[in-house]
């Protein structure tokens, strides 16, 4: 069976739930093999054994956590050379997606980019889904050329735990100077709000134009919810929300299992942000509101009286 390479997402060895799910993925191609570059690979072992990774290839070293994105670059393409594998899945953030770009060129294969599901089909062939012109299509895709290189978006799919061997395989791999023009000078965390994380949350509650500044109603009930708050631009640029909120074909791309919009018009900017969400939910006092085009449940009323209601019943229902 061949190799599937899964990049690991983490933070200092703390694995991202999307890595989960693309190990998950990477079963139905063929055996997951993790690769796992920076600090933490001790860390991290248990837990991508426990999600099916049967092999392991870490590779630890200042390089890769010194410097931006071109060294992962250059160890995915010298592992795919040795490889040979049926497909390689990263997470479709900025960093994966700038990575599997160029994996690409590198390697000389084709690259399909926000997948939002990935099987197995003829032939061996891999076989993606995506959401395209802003959601205005769903087409059906295959890499004709190289190894396929595939970015998932999260929430794509449930991680499912199985039991791996993560055996560590000792690979040499160099990396060139020309990997290493651009260095990274310092770090700042972000933060910390007690929420998920934007684009992995599994339940996102956004707000916009409606909430004329005030976000307090959306918090209180994304806290209820156990979920992330989003915005949309018109309130990003008004400076209501952080612009690291925004949600849209300018902002942050989510598909989470349920999407709430709360006085958002639903224009084609924030609905390519947010199309692929897998139930859509929009409050919004205009009736006539775009939003209500794509939703699966729509509340026509004041978000100030509506939220606060259902705030009250999910703290209710939770005892």
């Amino acid at each position: 069976m061949a190799e599937v390479l899964v990049l690991v997402d983490h933070v200092d060895g703390m694995v991202r739930k999307t890595t989960l799910e693309m190990l998950t993925i990477a079963r139905r191609l063929g055996e997951p093999s993790a690769v796992f570059i920076g600090a933490g690979l001790d860390a991290a072992k248990e837990v991508l054994a426990q999600y099916g990774a049967e092999k392991l290839y870490g590779f630890e070293s200042a390089d890769y956590d010194d410097y931006v994105v071109a060294p992962k670059a250059e160890v995915l393409a010298q592992l795919v050379t040795s490889a040979s594998p049926a497909a390689v899945l990263m997470t479709s953030s900025p960093e994966g997606k700038e990575i599997a770009g160029r994996l690409s060129i590198k390697t000389e294969s084709g690259l399909i980019t926000d997948a939002v599901d990935v099987q197995a089909g003829e032939g061996g062939a891999v076989r993606t889904t995506q959401s395209v012109f802003a959601g205005g299509y769903t087409v059906q895709a295959t890499v004709t050329k190289g190894t396929p290189i595939i970015t998932v978006k999260p929430n794509s799919v449930a991680p499912e735990a199985v039991s791996g061997a993560a055996v560590e395989q000792a690979v040499e791999v160099s990396i060139s100077e020309g990997a290493k023009g651009a260095r990274i000078t310092d770090r700042k965390p972000r933060a910390a709000t007690g929420r998920p994380e934007l684009t992995e949350a599994a339940i996102v509650v956004s707000g916009g134009r409606g909430t004329a500044g005030d976000f307090s109603k959306i918090e209180e009930f994304a806290d209820s919810l156990g979920a992330a708050v989003g915005a949309s631009r018109a309130a990003v640029d008004a400076g209501w929300y952080p612009h690291t909120s925004q949600i849209g074909q300018t902002g942050k791309e989510v598909s989470p299992q349920l999407y709430v919009a709360a006085g958002i018009s639903g224009a084609i900017q924030h609905r390519a942000g947010m199309q692929t969400s897998k139930t859509i939910i929009a409050i919004n006092k205009d009736e006539e509101a775009p939003i209500f085009e794509l939703v699966d449940f729509g509340v026509v009323g004041d978000l100030f009286k509506v939220l606060p209601q259902a705030t009250e019943a999910v703290n209710k229902a939770k005892g």
